[in-house]
């Protein structure tokens, strides 16, 4: 019986892991997993000229090693600017979402929610819900929004990421972890929420919520059954 196929949709390098790394390691034996990033996720930074391009090849070749553990299939970058995408026409994100539908043909994608605090999340977010609106006996029959520390739990609106999705990750909780650490650059010191103890914390939270002890948690935009 031939897989369905999943795909994730990240505006930077990590997001995929921080995001669904417990589910993907999960079900990667049950479904195939694709993965598309747009941004470097470091030209924004305040750094030096001639460190950037070095830091970006850090970033993919992390990103490269993290996609082998996870068992992507097929990953894709696109390679904007960091933290720019509101200056990129966003027809122009659309229509290379929706190239890549059409490639891979996912029945499901998980992508950033609407209300995280980074621009490139947002206009992600917002791209990924227009290429996949459900006309023309649209492909994906079901679209997630996932959390990104130090990006959902900072927009401190009135509306927050709000789960009605639980997946138990309490045997994955350690491998997602160790595939974080490919991206060492990204880790930083606890309390920081993008640090070791910070991403068990959340799963421990999402799992205390759904009566697990270690969960990811997701928002269904739209699932079609």
């Amino acid at each position: 019986m031939k897989k369905k196929k999943i795909l994730v949709i990240s505006a930077h390098p990590d997001d995929e892991t921080l995001g669904c790394g417990g589910y993907i390691l999960k079900y990667n034996k049950k479904f195939d997993f694709y993965s598309a990033f747009f941004c470097n996720g470091v030209s924004s930074r305040k750094i030096q000229n001639s460190q950037i391009n070095n830091l970006i090849k850090r970033r993919k070749n992390a990103f490269v090693k993290a996609s082998k553990m996870l068992g992507i299939k097929k990953f894709y970058d696109f390679d904007y600017p960091d933290n720019q995408l509101d200056k990129v026409p966003l027809l122009e994100i659309i229509k290379k979402i929706e190239e890549l539908i059409k490639i891979i043909k996912p029945a499901k994608i998980f992508t950033h929610s609407d209300l995280d605090l980074n621009i490139d999340h947002k206009i992600i977010s917002k791209a990924v819900i227009t290429a996949t609106r459900p006309i023309n006996k649209a492909v994906v029959n079901e679209v997630l929004f996932f959390e990104i520390l130090s990006s959902s739990e900072w927009n401190f609106n009135e509306n927050k990421f709000s789960p009605n999705l639980y997946i138990d990750i309490s045997k994955e909780i350690n491998r997602k972890i160790s595939v974080f650490k490919c991206y060492k650059d990204e880790l930083r010191k606890f309390p920081h929420p993008r640090s070791i103890e910070g991403i068990k914390i959340l799963s421990q939270y999402r799992g205390m919520e759904s009566g697990t002890k270690y969960a990811e948690s997701f928002k269904i935009v739209r699932s079609i059954k």
